[in-house]
């Protein structure tokens, strides 16, 4: 599986389609994918998979930079529901279509997400290879040098997959996305229930063998201590080169309160594309230092700053949970 800062073809994402995630606000859920969309497509090409019901909606908020296909669609997370990606030995890509059970069955009715991964794949004629193991993308991410981070808390929770053991998991993360080694991060955030942990909260890859953990500076929260045993974790593990692996941490996690209660916008649900960083922002009094921060281990590429993390994790996730990169 190639690096999420390695080259792409394109994006892909979901618009919106599960009105009552969003407390009465899905309109302004719209307008945050449409400016996420509208602002990739500055920089490479996007795919917005809408559900046929809200095409003149996709339609009136996305740029011309953005391509719309229609199909069927439960939900909009579409790192979790779509296909990842990865490259054959020959050099081909083929999307890989793992199961997806609603996160556990806690958002139904998902069957429509659960084969949109295959429908996305056959509609722009790419290899598809089905696994018969439950994963979300948003669960994991690598270096494309061998290395795979994830969460104890999500990838071993009882409501993916209870019939696998820890080890047989790692066997078919190490088989289909080619990686030797698996560093399993204790923790996810407290407050992230609905997917029980990803590690794309906590976790990116910046380059081969380095990776940068979300850190939480306030010593009254939870996550004071929960990130502080990643970092540990983390700073013992050996990357899939067989080194140590290399580890940076951005120190300041900001929390929001909304109208649907509080809820936590970590800097590190940033996505990397094609000369870009788009990292959420919360007009927190850290924002810009933490995107300095970021910026440094992406030199060359643009840091852009959103302020849409707010309403995305009203729905229950941020910026990299609803994009997912098509590698070139």
């Amino acid at each position: 599986m190639p690096a999420e800062f390695e080259p792409h073809q394109s994006t892909l994402m979901c618009w919106p389609s599960r009105d009552d995630i969003w407390d009465g606000q899905i309109a302004e859920a719209e307008r945050a994918y449409a400016e996420l969309a509208n602002t990739i497509a500055k920089y490479e090409s996007v795919t917005m998979v809408v559900d046929p019901k809200h095409i003149e909606r996709a339609e009136s908020l996305c740029a011309t930079g953005v391509s719309l296909i229609t199909v069927p669609i439960d939900d909009s997370w579409c790192r979790d529901s779509g296909p990842i990606y990865a490259r054959e030995s020959g050099g081909g890509l083929v999307g890989l279509d793992f199961v997806f059970n609603g996160w556990g069955q806690k958002f139904v009715p998902y069957d429509q997400d659960a084969q949109l991964a295959s429908r996305v794949l056959t509609q722009q004629n790419q290899y598809k290879r089905s696994v018969s193991m439950v994963l979300e993308g948003g669960s994991i991410n690598v270096d494309g040098a061998g290395t795979l981070v994830t969460t104890m808390q999500c990838l071993l929770h009882p409501n993916r997959n209870p019939g696998m053991s820890q080890m047989e998991i790692e066997t078919v993360l190490k088989e289909e996305l080619g990686v030797s080694s698996v560093v399993w991060l204790p923790h996810g955030l407290a407050l992230d229930h609905d997917t029980d942990g990803h590690v794309d909260n906590v976790a990116a890859f910046t380059s081969p063998g380095h990776v940068l953990l979300q850190g939480c500076n306030d010593a009254v929260e939870e996550d004071y201590a929960r990130l502080f045993v990643n970092e540990k974790v983390a700073r013992s593990a050996l990357s899939g080169r067989g080194e140590q692996l290399k580890v940076d941490v951005v120190p300041v996690l900001p929390f929001v309160e909304t109208s649907s209660g509080r809820v936590v916008v970590p800097y590190l649900n940033f996505y990397v594309g094609n000369n870009f960083v788009i990292i959420p922002v919360t007009g927190n009094e850290a924002d810009n230092d933490m995107v300095q921060i970021i910026g440094e281990f992406f030199p060359g590429r643009d840091m852009v700053p959103l302020e849409i993390g707010r309403i995305l994790a009203v729905g229950g996730g941020g910026i990299h949970c609803i994009t997912q990169q098509v590698p070139a």
